[in-house]
């Protein structure tokens, strides 16, 4: 078939067609970086169009492969080949494992590998299917068979993906129905004729499918079942055996573990000049299991006055700061206001009250309620500390001028039975380093250790002889937010450093830019963002954020100009974008060297993002674009020849004609003046100018076979007939 642009239309449904299989996956499991995946098909087609070797084609696709798996689960970078040992071990490992029919323990490089290789043969079979045997009716009919069932047992919802496999399922199918009837009659295909075939299949397709969306709908015979499963699954995880639960935020963290599901319902919106960290309380005591608040301390307080949250020390510089939140529902102002670290004031309640509003601040928990009813947005006035790493590195043990003992009890507090080798893990890790702050990193980027995996499916429940950290530090290593954060927290403590787990959520998906205010942008946090994370106490700084989750950024700033240097430099929150910010699963963000002046891994982050947040109207730009370019090519006989007579007109050697002359003959074949087989150029030449009645071709022919046959010209030849191939060029203008 010919790379022509009805090839391009098929190749594009194919395309279309296979994304459906992979929409849902997102959604019920939990696969992420769908838009690598994605990415990756549109190369598959594209080579797979542009008829690319298969050697080439697997070169590209498997270096592909490897920068994405790189960039999953590796802090290496992508020509640093010591990661590629890693994984060629672990690609041993897991094919042993294959073998050994242990399912269950694969790891996620090779799930990941497997699944790149699942799409790689799937576009192989699509290519097959629409080039060799121009049938596509069973790949069709598995993807409504596909799509139909997850609609119906899971609680993907398929309406428009019905309505859209089967649009462009019987467009491809008209289309190859018409190459197999040329093909079988032997038909002269022509644009034109394609064109008269098209119009009215697609006519067909929109009357049937406007009529199907139209017509009323008998009710279902059996009730859907997914309430049914949803009710199984919520009891499961309220007993405490470990069912699956819904991800969001919950008061009760006694119990710690077991799978959940993502959950896209939005909680509240912000208005702000960047991502922030929204908390909504901390939790001080562990008991092996979980966390509990040591007590309650509620203190109340007035809209407008400064918050009774223990602020930051004077020695560390802000950056003033506000934002506005607003709640998708007003109820959940009773059960808690989120804020970001360094809150001052809570301003500007709505709705407007004749009274400032009174709020209740749980000292002990640091969370703060609307004693009114019914809240639905604020602003909070607070302030961005810019810590300076020397500043940091200063505290080295524990002295009772600077904390109090009964403070420091309470926040280094851990059960009686906790294993010991937790104790000598976090010896291990920070061995060599002489400060709170070092060590505390070092615990935090131990855990991008690729020996830990972030899992939301496959996270155990610990027994009742289980310790919780215990558990995942050295039986499991895969789990979500509240393995990473708590295992973090009791690891530092069991060193002598204060912490305490902090509950919220992180800065959510950047939606637009704020018409009001320019410079700031509107973020959507939904259930999905619920988060946890660790704070450590340093007695001159206050609380410092730390994030050991793999899969997130801690976008606290620290100074590191101070002499002192580090290869773990955090970077300051980004200004808002138009795209928002893949939040579990995207690798986590490399710390940035400071010699380094390129990073590509940001860049293709970026990139990604970017392409996921937007492609409805990337889609709607190639769709456009694709059709600007269909009618060019349509009306190329208007435009093309001045193309050409411009692309020679500046030529002066003589030796452009036999170029000049093969130009011409494409010309007046794409004219529709073709020449036949085995006819000789002067028999074409005569035709061409009894055609025209001119003896213009005749001229030119034999200037050419005589440039044929004696490799030169007369001095001055182009100059001189230039207006012939001009004149012959012109008559081919439509």
């Amino acid at each position: 078939m010919k790379r022509d642009f009805p090839a391009l239309l098929l190749y594009t449904f194919g395309f279309l067609l296979l994304w459906e299989w992979l929409r849902p996956v997102e959604q019920l499991t939990a696969t992420g970086n769908i838009e690598t995946f994605i990415v990756f098909l549109l190369i598959s087609f594209a080579l797979s169009f542009l008829q690319m070797k298969w050697v080439w084609q697997g070169i590209v696709k498997v270096l592909f492969i490897l920068f994405s798996i790189n960039r999953f689960y590796y802090d290496e970078g992508f020509f640093k080949f010591s990661w590629l040992m890693s994984f060629v071990r672990d690609l041993v490992n897991n094919i042993s494992l294959l073998f050994a029919r242990q399912w269950n323990d694969l790891s996620n490089e090779f799930r990941t590998l497997l699944f790149f290789i699942l799409l790689w043969l799937m576009v192989y079979l699509i290519h097959y299917w629409l080039i060799n045997r121009q049938r596509i009716f069973i790949f069709f009919f598995m993807t409504l068979v596909y799509i139909t069932i997850l609609d119906t047992f899971t609680l993907y919802s398929a309406n428009a993906a019905i309505v859209r496999t089967v649009v462009i399922g019987f467009a491809v199918m008209g289309m190859l129905t018409y190459y197999r009837i040329t093909r079988k009659e032997k038909v002269n295909s022509t644009p034109s004729f394609l064109k008269k075939w098209m119009v009215p299949v697609a006519g067909m397709i929109a009357i049937s499918v406007l009529i199907g969306i139209a017509s009323p709908k008998a009710a279902p015979i059996w009730p859907d079942p997914v309430p049914y499963f949803t009710a199984a699954k919520d009891n499961g995880g309220k007993d405490g055996n470990g069912g699956i639960s819904r991800i969001g935020y919950g008061a009760n963290d006694e119990r710690l573990g077991g799978p959940f599901i993502g959950d896209n319902n939005p909680v509240f919106t912000v208005k702000a000049n960047g991502k922030n960290y929204w908390k909504v309380e901390t939790k001080d005591e562990y008991t092996g299991k979980g966390w509990i608040p040591s007590g309650a301390t509620p203190i109340t307080f007035m809209e407008g006055y400064l918050t009774p949250v223990y602020g930051i020390p004077n020695k560390v510089k802000t950056i003033n700061e506000s934002a506005t939140v607003s709640f998708n529902n007003n109820s959940l102002s009773n059960t808690f206001l989120v804020y970001p670290a360094g809150i001052q004031k809570i301003l500007q309640v709505e709705p407007q009250a004749p009274q400032p509003y009174t709020f209740q601040f749980d000292s002990t928990k640091e969370k703060i309620t609307a004693i009114s009813n019914g809240i639905s947005s604020y602003q909070v006035e607070f302030g961005v500390p810019k810590y300076k790493a020397l500043d940091l590195r200063e505290t080295t043990a524990y002295d009772p001028s600077s904390i109090n003992a009964e403070f420091y009890q309470r926040y280094t507090q851990l059960p009686e039975q906790l294993p010991p080798r937790i104790k000598e893990l976090t010896e291990e890790i920070t061995a060599g380093k002489n400060n709170w702050f070092d060590k505390a990193r070092a615990v935090e980027s131990y855990f991008g250790n690729t020996e830990y995996t972030y899992d939301q499916k496959k996270v155990a429940l610990p027994g009742e002889q289980d310790d919780y950290v215990d558990q995942f530090l050295f039986d499991t290593k895969q789990g979500y937010c509240d393995n990473f954060s708590t295992s973090m927290a009791v690891m530092l403590r069991t060193i002598g450093i204060p912490t305490r787990w902090v509950k919220g959520f992180t800065g959510g998906d950047f939606m637009e830019y704020s018409g009001e205010e320019d410079s700031k942008g509107i973020y959507q946090i939904t259930n999905n963002n619920a988060h946890s994370w660790v704070e450590v106490f340093l007695p001159n700084q206050g609380w410092v954020p730390f994030e050991p989750t793999k899969g997130f950024t801690n976008e606290i700033r620290i100074d590191y100009t101070t002499g002192q240097t580090s290869s773990n430099d955090q970077t300051p929150p980004p200004a808002p974008q138009k795209k928002p910010q893949q939040k579990d699963l995207e690798e986590t963000s490399k710390p940035k060297n400071e010699e380094k002046s390129f990073d590509f891994n940001k860049l293709w982050n970026n990139f990604q993002l970017f392409l996921k947040n937007n492609w409805k109207l990337i889609m709607l730009v190639i769709i456009l674009l694709a059709g600007m370019a269909r009618i060019f090519y349509w009306i190329r006989g208007k435009w093309f020849p001045y193309v050409l007579m411009l692309r020679y007109r500046f030529k002066n050697k003589d030796e452009s004609f036999g170029a000049a002359y093969l130009v011409l003959l494409n010309q007046l074949d794409r004219f529709g003046i073709k020449r036949k087989n085995n006819q000789t150029l002067r028999s074409y030449a005569s035709y061409i100018d009894s055609f025209y009645s001119t003896r213009e071709m005749t001229r030119l022919t034999n200037l050419y076979e005589q440039y044929i046959y004696h490799q030169q010209l007369p001095k001055g030849t182009w100059k001189e007939n230039y207006k012939l191939w001009k004149n012959l060029i012109k008559r081919t203008i439509a």
